[in-house]
C-alpha cells in the first residue's frame, strides 16, 4: 500500500473516486496504484503523479505533506516529488540538481538480481576501469608524463574521474616494472591560504622528494642545502637508471607562490637530461590558476600543458553504464535500465543553453552518473517497475 492512500482517507469528504478523476484514471486502476503500487502501462508515470501532486495541493495540503505520497507504507525511503518551476519560483538556466551519494537497498539488489552495488567500491584493478576516448586520451598524457617527464596539470569536475587515474597510472608502472620513482607529498589539510589550512611550500616537497630518492639521508636544515641536496640525489638517481615524477593532488588548491617554485623544479637538469616530471592533479578551479591571463604564474602556463577531463559525452554514457554493469555480473543493460531512461539520465545531468547562447554545462562525470543511477534503481523497486524508465528518472 502507497502513503498516498492514507492521505487521501485523512482529507475530509475527499474519495478515491475523486482523486482517480484527477489523475485521469478508472477508479479500478486507482485502487491497483494505491494498494499495490501497480502503475497503468498506457499512461506515463511522471504525469500522473503530476496530477495527484496537484489535486492533493488543491485540497490544502503542502508539498512536504505529500512528498512521502507515493512510497509503500512503512519505508524510510523518501520520494521527492520533481516539479517544473513556477512563474513565482522560476527555474534558473542551466541549474542541475546533484544527489549525494546514497546505498543500494538489499530490495533493490533482490529486484534487479545485483550481487553488489556497481558503483561503490568498484575499482580494485585495471580491468575495472572504463576507458572512452577522452580519458584514454588523459591516461596516456599522465604515462608519458611519468615515463618521459614534462610538466601536465589534468583538470577536471568532481567525480570525473581524477583519482581513479592516478592510482591506474602507479598501477601501471609497477605492473610494467617501469623504472619510475613517483613522489606524492601529502596534501592532508592542504589549502592555498594558511587560513584555512596549511600550505603546500617548496620546502615540503623538496622533504617529499628526499624521502623517496635518498629515505635514509637526513635533510638538510638550510634551504640552500636542502635544495642542493635535492638536485645531487635526484642527479644520481637519474643516472642509475630512475626516472621521477611528482605527483600533486588537489593541486587546485596549491598557493600561487608553490606553483610559480615548481618551474624551478621542472627545470633541474643533469646535462641535458630533466631529473623531474611534474603532474598536478584537481579540480576546474586548477584550469582558473593556471589561465593564460594570470601573469603571475606566466612562467608556469608557457610550460604546463593543461589537460582537461570532460563528461561522458556521445556514446560514452551508454557504454559505461554496460560496462559497470557487465563488471557486476548483468550483461544485458536493458535489464536495468531502458534507452529513454539513458537518455533521460543524460538530460538530468545536463544543463540548457541559456539565452546568452552559452552551451549547456553536462556534468555526465561517472560519480553523478553513478548517484542518479542508485537513486532511480530504488526508487523503481520500491514502486515495483521492472526496470529504470525515463519517468523514473525525471521523478528521482
Amino acid at each position: 500500500m502507497l502513503n498516498l492512500k492514507t492521505i487521501l482517507e485523512g482529507l475530509d469528504g475527499v474519495s478515491q473516486r475523486m482523486a482517480a478523476d484527477a489523475a485521469g484514471m478508472s477508479t479500478a486502476a486507482f485502487c491497483e496504484l494505491v494498494n499495490r503500487g501497480a502503475w497503468p502501462k498506457r499512461q506515463g508515470m511522471g504525469e500522473i503523479r503530476t496530477r495527484i501532486e496537484d489535486f492533493l495541493l488543491a485540497k490544502g495540503l503542502t508539498r512536504d505533506q505529500i512528498q512521502h505520497a507515493f512510497v509503500k507504507a512503512g519505508t524510510a525511503y523518501v520520494y521527492k516529488p520533481h516539479r517544473a518551476a513556477t512563474a513565482a519560483e522560476p527555474e534558473q538556466e542551466g541549474t542541475i540538481m546533484l544527489l549525494r551519494r546514497q546505498g543500494l537497498f538489499p530490495d533493490t539488489r533482490r529486484h534487479f538480481k545485483l550481487p553488489r552495488n556497481p558503483f561503490l567500491n568498484d575499482v580494485q584493478d585495471t580491468g575495472d576501469v572504463f576507458m572512452s576516448a577522452d580519458i584514454r586520451y588523459v591516461r596516456e598524457a599522465m604515462y608519458a608524463t611519468a615515463r618521459h617527464g614534462g610538466f601536465t596539470a589534468v583538470a577536471g569536475e568532481s567525480g570525473s574521474g581524477k583519482t581513479i587515474l592516478r592510482r591506474d597510472l602507479i598501477d601501471r608502472l609497477q605492473r610494467e616494472g617501469k623504472p619510475v620513482l613517483v613522489i606524492e607529498p601529502y596534501v592532508l589539510g592542504m589549502e592555498d591560504s594558511e587560513k584555512r589550512g596549511k600550505a603546500l611550500r617548496s620546502g615540503h616537497i623538496a622533504e617529499a622528494i628526499l624521502s623517496v630518492v635518498a629515505p635514509q639521508e637526513t635533510v638538510a636544515s638550510s634551504p640552500e642545502a636542502r635544495f642542493r641536496q635535492v638536485h645531487q640525489r635526484l642527479a644520481a638517481s637519474k643516472r642509475s637508471g630512475n626516472s621521477h615524477v611528482l605527483i600533486i593532488e588537489e593541486a587546485h588548491c596549491l598557493p600561487l607562490s608553490t606553483l610559480k617554485h615548481l618551474k624551478r623544479y621542472l627545470e633541474l637538469t643533469d646535462g641535458l637530461a630533466s631529473l623531474l616530471g611534474i603532474l598536478l592533479i584537481g579540480q576546474t578551479e586548477l584550469k582558473t590558476k593556471l589561465s593564460e591571463h594570470n601573469h603571475e604564474v606566466r612562467e608556469v602556463v608557457q610550460r604546463c600543458e593543461l589537460v582537461e577531463l570532460p563528461p561522458l559525452q556521445g556514446n560514452d554514457l551508454t557504454a559505461y553504464l554496460r560496462f559497470k554493469f557487465a563488471r557486476s555480473g548483468i550483461d544485458d543493460l536493458d535489464k536495468i535500465i531502458s534507452e529513454d531512461g539513458v537518455e533521460a539520465l543524460r538530460a538530468r545531468l545536463t544543463g540548457q543553453a541559456n539565452q546568452r547562447g552559452r552551451d549547456a554545462m553536462s556534468l555526465c562525470y561517472p560519480l553523478a552518473v553513478g548517484n542518479v543511477m542508485v537513486a532511480a534503481m530504488n526508487t523503481a523497486a520500491e514502486l515495483g517497475v521492472p526496470i529504470v524508465t525515463a519517468d523514473v528518472i525525471r521523478n528521482v
